[in-house]
């Protein structure tokens, strides 16, 4: 499985096609609840929220209709701290996805100021 770094994601941020899939709760994603460890609530601007409990219940056309379709978007997924969206990676790859787990997720992402995000 390939990890992608934080450098590349701020650099592909934007591009068409490059989808960045939060698999965090709905509180976690709009900022609702956070982490004691993270400086900050939030997410990555722009970021897609498919829930990881509800990403394993959906077909290949359902995870399709959230993200695009497979043969025109590239994923990548982060979570709190890169456990659930390697998961996640790993479902969305079964289904014929372009994946990709974001490690160091909103952890690493939250920590540096300078990186864009938001909450709500």
């Amino acid at each position: 499985m390939r990890d992608v770094s934080r450098d590349e994601v701020v650099r592909r941020l934007g591009e068409k096609g490059f989808v960045v899939l939060d698999v965090r709760s709905r509180p976690e994603f709009t900022g609702a609840t956070v982490a004691p460890c993270d400086p900050r609530p939030g997410r990555i601007r722009g970021a897609i929220h498919l829930d990881l409990q509800e990403l394993m219940g959906l077909t290949t056309e359902g995870i399709a209709e959230r993200v695009g379709p497979a043969d025109e978007v590239e994923l990548v997924a982060y979570c709190h701290s890169g456990q659930r969206s390697e998961l996640a990676v790993e479902i969305l790859r079964a289904a014929g996805f372009r994946a990709s787990n974001y490690r160091g997720s909103w952890h690493e992402w939250s920590r540096d100021e300078t990186l864009p995000a938001e909450s709500g």
